[in-house]
């Protein structure tokens, strides 16, 4: 059997199980933020539900569970809400990829490919406008042997897994996998102080990442299920072929789907799981004992924190990493937490819009002067409404990084901040030329992904998911 029968077969033994826990008691749809903007009537919870399960049984549905299904942006309050052990954010996946899939196997296969195409060009063409080979090279797919001592000294060489001398001994398996993901690679500077907090901690680490590693989120969104299940597969035994226990994700898209939707059915067809996955940020706030000593400079910040709710424990760990860093005053805002970055939020645009201007202004009224990011999606997303605000927009990575004395420019910020094509295209010239890259094909991504207000090769389905 294939990777992407098996599954197709895991999923729907486990949404077997779920149609046979749910006693449809509708609590998932009453804690859910995006009933009420959707414009589904919550008192309606317990019908919401059943239609989700028929669409799990293999019927139709009903059209509020579809859109319910639909509008899903991953926030996860559903999931302690449920008292008889249903994982409502992995049911109303479930849900979606079965109304996709209704359409037609091919249509979604074909709206998958286009996507995720996309989304490759994308990174490939906007990690090279902003890094040179040697600083990309470093974000790549390679290992680390020989941890750094400190994060302020020089980029650190890398050698390759197969470049060693005929006689050496075999390079030890690293202590943990450094998975990026695909997107946060549009952003590498953030990248990179990742690897620069590895690095001063000691940690041996190996680098994974970019298209070649998908999560297999987009196939999975789009209703290609067995598409899916073959890249996520993948993608696992790639990861757990460097030989670490532990595997730290960046993105929330892939701890969410790895983690919720591949690794069990990839367990369960393997007999055992391959790793354990941690959230690079849960990992080094477990850390701040070793961590905190290195952090000497002061920042001097009043910063509010940019909160998604996806992963609870993730959001706690950067407000410790904050809590930790000299200088810095923490401040809360009372917004809604809502999704799971701010891409997510695509699929309701006005709410998306009015739940943004509300953090601003909340933030503006605290007096902050900086808002930090946790997820780099989210940080592509407002990096350049800091222009005429009274506060900067950086990653919180970018704050720890100036406790520890290092930095790394946010190019993407700084080209996003010019909104002209023509502008970006000259700023970047060195670099293009340097990567031989195709410059109408730089043209598309830049309207695409820093003018038109969402990602490239992100569908509005899709959106919801893309990393």
């Amino acid at each position: 059997m294939n990777d992407g029968q098996a599954f197709v077969d895991s999923l729907a033994e486990r949404g077997a199980g779920v149609l046979d826990a749910c006693t449809r008691c509708g609590r998932c749809v009453e804690v859910c933020p995006m009933i009420e903007p959707a414009g589904l009537d919550a008192s309606q919870a317990p019908g919401i539900v059943s239609g989700v399960l028929d669409l799990l049984a293999g019927g139709a549905g009903a059209e509020d569970a579809a859109r319910w299904a639909n509008v899903c942006t991953g926030s996860g309050y559903c999931i302690p809400a449920c008292a008889h052990g249903v994982n409502p954010r992995f049911m109303l996946g479930l849900a979606r990829t079965a109304s996709r899939t209704q359409d037609g196997n091919r249509a979604a296969r074909r709206e998958s490919a286009e996507i995720f195409s996309g989304m490759s060009r994308g990174v490939r063409i906007l990690s090279r406008m902003q890094l040179p080979p040697d600083l990309l090279a470093r974000i790549g797919s390679r290992r680390r042997t020989d941890p750094a001592p400190s994060p302020a000294s020089a980029a650190p060489a890398l050698a390759s897994d197969t470049a060693s001398a005929p006689d050496a001994a075999p390079a030890p398996a690293p202590d943990v996998v450094f998975y990026t993901g695909c997107n946060v690679l549009r952003t590498p500077h953030i990248a990179l102080l990742c690897l620069d907090v590895l690095d001063a901690l000691g940690v041996r680490y190996e680098v994974m990442g970019g298209p070649s590693h998908c999560c297999g989120i987009f196939q999975y969104r789009s209703g290609d299920t067995a598409g899916a299940g073959r890249v996520g597969f993948n993608t696992i035994d790639r990861l757990g072929g460097a030989g670490a226990s532990e595997v730290l994700s960046w993105c929330p898209s892939c701890q969410t789907q790895l983690g919720e939707v591949t690794l069990p059915s990839h367990a369960g067809t393997n007999g055992g799981s391959a790793f354990d996955l941690t959230p690079y940020i849960q990992f080094i706030a477990d850390r701040l004992d070793r961590l905190a000593p290195l952090m000497t400079h002061r920042v001097e910040r009043r910063v509010a924190l940019h909160e998604r709710p996806v992963l609870p424990k993730v959001v706690e760990a950067a407000r410790r990493i904050l809590n930790a860093i000299p200088g810095l005053e923490l401040v809360d805002l009372e917004v809604p937490r809502v999704g799971t970055m701010s891409n997510s939020l695509t699929v309701l645009p006005d709410f998306k819009t009015k739940l943004r201007e509300r953090e601003f202004e909340a933030a503006e009224a605290a007096g902050v002067d900086t808002l930090a990011t946790i997820f780099h999606a989210c940080h592509r997303e407002i990096c350049h409404f800091e222009s005429g605000r009274n506060f900067e927009i950086v990653n919180f990575m970018e704050l720890l990084g100036e406790s520890l004395g290092v930095h790394h420019e946010d190019v993407y910020k700084r080209l996003k901040l010019m909104q002209d094509i023509d502008a970006i295209v000259r700023d970047s010239e060195d670099l293009i030329v340097r990567h031989r890259l195709d410059l109408e094909q730089v043209r598309d991504v830049i309207h695409a992904d820093m003018l038109s207000g969402r990602s490239v090769g992100v569908a509005p389905v899709a959106a919801a998911r893309e990393g």
